[in-house]
């Protein structure tokens, strides 16, 4: 008599487990850099909650230094995934669109309190707008942005959205709660604009010119340490600066061909 077809065995029942890939920790350094990005941020309200904005700005900025951080780790270690992507860019959104409005409306906003808030939510609007355009740009190549960013980077945004905090430490000048929430607004709208933004990791410079860019990068790091509201304020106006310059370029370029 035959006998009957053993029926297979089912790895719940008999004790094994699935094969299951291995994963070298390493690869979720990446992650980890954007959750304690996330971190900072995070405390960045509490720390201003407190009345401490000096340290909640500083937070501010450690997140933005750890954004650029991640992805290039994800590059390095050869760990780039669509959950990484998907981390970094809901960490952006709390860092770089929630935080830093917020911030800004307990620091000055509160005698102007509807005023104030219609500009944090304008602003932080204005963020997710700009992530959205970020992440779908980001999988179809757009020829424009091969030079420069189309519109302000969220990080970059967060710290320029900041900079009435800069200027009332270093001169003592307090702006109106009506213009610090207009500057909000208009921090926003750069982010969604069409405008060409500079894109350090896309410049490129004449080998020559290595040692003195080492050597600016040193200098600019330490006046970060010695002179940290003065440096961001010129680092935003020279950022300011650099926008208007390209904008400039384009109706050049653009006269020319008409």
């Amino acid at each position: 008599m035959a006998r009957a077809p053993k029926a297979p065995r089912d790895p719940a029942l008999q004790g094994d487990k699935p094969s299951d890939p291995q994963l070298h920790l390493l690869k979720l350094l990446p992650n980890l850099v954007s959750i304690l990005a996330l971190c900072a941020g995070l405390t960045a309200i509490r720390l201003a909650i407190s009345g401490r904005i000096a340290e909640a700005v500083f937070l501010i900025a450690l997140a933005a230094a750890l954004d650029g951080l991640d992805g290039r780790l994800a590059r390095m270690l050869k760990s780039e995934s669509a959950i990484g992507a998907e981390l970094d860019s809901l960490c952006d959104f709390v860092n770089f669109g929630v935080v830093p409005g917020l911030v800004l409306y307990l620091w000055g906003l509160r005698s102007e309190i509807e005023i104030g808030w219609i500009a944090v939510l304008v602003y932080a609007v204005c963020c997710m707008l700009r992530l959205a355009r970020f992440n779908v740009g980001s999988r179809t190549a757009d020829p424009a942005e091969k030079t420069a960013f189309i519109g302000v980077p969220s990080p970059a945004g967060a710290m320029l959205a900041l900079l009435p905090i800069y200027l009332s430490n270093v001169t003592d000048v307090q702006l109106p709660p009506l213009v610090v929430a207009a500057w909000m607004v208009a921090a926003g709208a750069l982010m969604i604009s069409r405008l060409r933004t500079p894109s350090l990791k896309r410049m490129t410079i004449a080998a020559s010119w290595a040692r003195y860019a080492l050597v600016a990068a040193v200098a600019g790091v330490a006046a970060l340490i010695t002179y940290p509201w003065l440096t961001l304020l010129v680092l935003s106006l020279a950022y300011l600066a650099a926008i208007l310059a390209l904008a400039l370029a384009g109706l050049r370029k653009g006269g020319e061909r008409a």
